[in-house]
This record gives structure tokens, sequence and C-alpha cells, in this order.
């Protein structure tokens, strides 16, 4: 019999579910279902799954935003560019008030894209780090609050929210403590492109006020490496939020094959209560 929510993996509660959708199920009354808690968390565990394909859908809205002001700048750079060359002596002014239209747009698309993106990506990521506090409340070495914290803490952001997710992968890794972590190849290279992303972004904004031919020039290779390091850091944290998401699935499956199948009984008590 297969479980009567995914129809993929096999039934294991008296209830028809499997032991992913168990872990993982809210009941009738709105409530959590009970799940094995972490030491002295009182914590039980929330699904990531429907965040975490937000954040995906969010995150390629994201990358689609930015290869439209990559192109943008490109044809910015070559308008001006051409311009420059001779002095502007032949400088189409309609398209060069074209670039500047579509720049200019490119730039707003990618801010609303970052800014909803943002917000949906620090609750999903709340939420999994609240989750591997209940996997395992001793693989953090900062506090959940800095799941969101870190990221708003100048400079310290660099860094901080590397270490919050390093600890809820941690605790995430399939077989807990039985095994080695999961590989953080992953993890790691989301996190070192989308550092090199801020700082190039930060050089970028440095140069906005240029004024010379060159720096002009300099300024649209700026932004369109910046624009290019946002393409693959949005690639990367599709594939990390949805390993993440994943493990942490797996390892609810795996507490929730330790807890006794729930009976009618213990159903009909835990109603009660």
């Amino acid at each position: 019999m297969l479980c009567s929510l995914c129809g993929t993996r096999p039934a294991h509660t008296a209830d028809g579910r499997c032991t992913v959708c168990a872990a993982f199920r809210r009941s009738r009354a709105g409530g959590l279902m009970p799940t094995p808690e972490g030491p002295a968390t009182g914590r039980s565990l929330r699904s990531p799954v429907g965040l975490g394909k937000a954040v995906c859908v969010l995150l390629g809205a994201v990358a689609v935003a930015d290869l439209l002001a990559l192109g943008a700048g490109a044809y910015a750079r070559q308008v001006y560019g051409d311009g420059m060359a001779d002095d502007f002596l032949r400088f189409d002014e309609a398209l060069a008030d074209r670039a500047d239209t579509l720049y200019q747009a490119s730039g707003s698309l990618q801010v609303l894209t970052f800014l909803a993106t943002a917000v949906v990506f620090l609750v999903w990521f709340r939420r999994v780090r609240l989750n591997a506090e209940v996997f395992d409340a001793y693989a953090h070495s900062m506090r959940p609050g800095w799941a969101i914290g870190g990221w708003f803490v100048p400079v310290g952001n660099l860094w901080l929210p590397h270490r919050v997710a390093s600890g809820v992968w941690t605790a995430s890794s399939p077989g807990g403590s039985n095994r080695a972590p999961a590989p953080r190849g992953l993890l790691h290279a989301w996190w070192a492109v989308l550092v090199c992303s801020e700082l190039v972004s930060r050089f970028t904004g440095s140069a906005a006020d240029a004024e010379e031919a060159d720096e002009v020039l300099h300024a649209f290779d700026l932004g369109m490496a910046t624009d290019a390091l946002d393409i693959v850091s949005a690639v990367l944290a599709i594939l990390f939020v949805r390993r993440l998401t994943a493990m942490q699935g797996e390892r609810a499956a795996e507490r929730a094959a330790t807890v006794p199948p729930l009976t009618p009984e213990r159903a009909d008590r835990g109603r009660s209560h």
C-alpha cells in the first residue's frame, strides 16, 4: 500500500502515510504531528518543502532578471563605447536613451525579484534551522535567531550565515551522528560565489559616478561581471535549497521510523488531549 499523500512511498502509519509525510504532517486541528524532539528544545518538525519550492521559483526569476540585466549592460556598453570611439561625433542620442531605459528597467526588475526572494529565502532558512535543532541540537555554533540576524550584520554577513548553514547541513545529514556529514562542496561553492558577487557589487557601486570614458566602460564591465556572478550564485542556491530540503526529508523519515506506528488507540488518545 502506497502513501495516501505522496503516493510514492510505502505507507507506514495507521492512517496510510509514509514516514516522510508522517514526519512533516500537520494535524486537522492545525497542530503538528508529534515527532521526536531534540534535547530540551521542545520543538517539532515543520516541512520546508513548500517554502523550498517557492524559493527555487523565485531564484529562477532572479537568474532571469540578472540575465536581462547582463544583456542590457552589454548593449549600453556597446552604444557608449561606439560613441566614445569618435569623441561622440556620431553619437546616436536615441540609441543612448533606449540603452539607458533598458538598463534602468532591468535594474529595477533585479531589485524587485531580489527583495521577494530574500524574504521567502529567510523564512525557509529559519525553518530548516529550527528543524536542524530537532535533529541535532549540538551541531550548531550559533543560535537559531542568527539564521535571519546574521544576514544583516555589516561585514559579518560575509561569513555568519555560512556558519549557520554549516550547522544545519551537519544536523540534517542522513544518518545523523552515526555517519560523517554529507559532502559540503555545494554549500561552499554557493557561498564562495555569493561572497565574490557581493564584493564585486561593492566595487561596481563605487564606480557608478564615473565620468571619464574609460571609467564609464569599466563600470559597465563591473556591472556585467556582477550580473554573471549573480546568475551562477542563483543556480547554485537553487541546488543548495533543493539538496538541503531533501536531506531534511530523509532525516525526518529516519526519525519517524524510530517512532512506533500510529495505532487507532494512540490516535484517539492524542485527539482526546
